[in-house]
C-alpha cells in the first residue's frame, strides 16, 4: 500500500493506492493539519508514503508531525534532471516546483504523446511536454481568485468579482470573471498551437480545473489530481 500526500498552496491532497488502484482520496486545509492523524488509524501500515510540498518547510513539518508512525517509509518527492521517462529541461531542474514535477511524471504515465500540462490552483501552471518525455518549459500565472483579489485590491474602484462568464459581458462583476477566464484558457491554448499540427493531449487538473474545462476550444482530459499520480509513479520506480 503506498499513500501520497501533495500539499499545495491552499490544501494537503491525500491518495492510498493498492498497487492497482486507489482505494481512499480526500483533501484537508493547511489550518486542519491535524485531519491527517486519522489516516494512520485508518492505513496503519504502508509499504511507502511520498510527500510533493510546496507550501514550505513549516508545513512540512507540521504534516510529518501528524504522520509520525509512518516516518521510517516517508520520502519528499524532488525535482530531478530525470526520472520516470520525464528529462526536466528547466536551467537548474532542482528549482522545478515539486508539484510542476510530480504533474509531469503522472501525465507521461497516462499518455506517451506530447502534452499540454495544466494545473489549475491558486496558481495555473501550463507545462509542455514533447512525445520523447523532454520538459520543454512552461508559464505561471495567477489563478482565477489572485487575479480577481489584484483587481481588487489594486485599483480603486473595482470589486471582488462574483460575476459569471458571458461572451460580451455587460457589467463590471462577469467583465472581470470573463476577463480572468479568458486570460487563462488562452494562456493554455497559445500552448497547446506552440506544439504544432502534432499528436498531443492537454491533461487538466487541480481544484479550479472545472472553471477552465468548459471555455477552452481544444481536446482536453481531466485528471483528478496529476502530481499525486506522478508521486505514485515515483512510489513505484524507486
Amino acid at each position: 500500500m503506498i499513500v501520497c500526500l501533495d500539499s499545495g498552496n491552499s490544501r494537503i491532497k491525500w491518495g492510498v493506492h493498492d498497487g492497482k488502484q486507489w482505494l481512499a482520496q480526500g483533501a484537508v486545509a493547511h489550518a486542519e493539519v491535524e485531519q491527517l492523524r486519522q489516516l494512520v488509524g485508518d492505513w496503519p501500515h504502508p509499504a511507502k508514503v511520498m510527500l510533493a510540498n510546496v507550501a514550505g518547510a513549516e508545513a512540512g513539518g507540521r504534516i510529518r508531525e501528524q504522520l509520525a508512525p509512518w516516518l521510517p517509509v516517508f520520502s519528499e518527492a524532488r525535482s530531478e534532471e530525470t526520472r520516470c521517462g520525464v528529462t526536466n529541461q528547466y536551467r537548474n531542474p532542482a528549482q522545478l516546483g515539486v508539484d510542476r514535477w510530480c504533474a509531469l511524471i503522472g501525465a507521461r504515465g497516462l499518455s506517451r504523446t506530447a502534452a499540454i500540462v495544466v494545473m489549475a490552483g491558486t496558481a495555473t501552471t501550463v507545462d509542455t511536454l514533447d512525445a520523447d518525455g523532454n520538459f520543454l518549459g512552461g508559464l505561471i500565472l495567477p489563478g482565477g481568485e489572485l487575479m480577481r483579489r489584484a483587481l481588487a485590491v489594486d485599483t480603486a474602484a473595482l470589486p471582488f468579482a462574483n460575476g459569471s462568464h458571458a461572451d460580451y459581458p455587460r457589467c463590471t462583476d462577469d467583465a472581470i470573471v470573463t476577463g480572468c477566464i479568458e486570460a487563462q484558457v488562452g494562456a493554455v491554448e497559445r500552448a497547446w498551437q506552440r506544439l504544432g499540427n502534432i499528436d498531443k493531449v492537454c491533461l487538466l487538473s487541480g481544484g479550479n480545473a472545472a472553471s477552465l474545462a468548459p471555455h477552452l476550444g481544444i481536446r482536453w482530459r481531466s485528471v483528478a489530481n496529476l502530481p499525486m499520480e506522478g508521486l505514485l509513479r515515483l512510489a513505484l520506480d524507486a
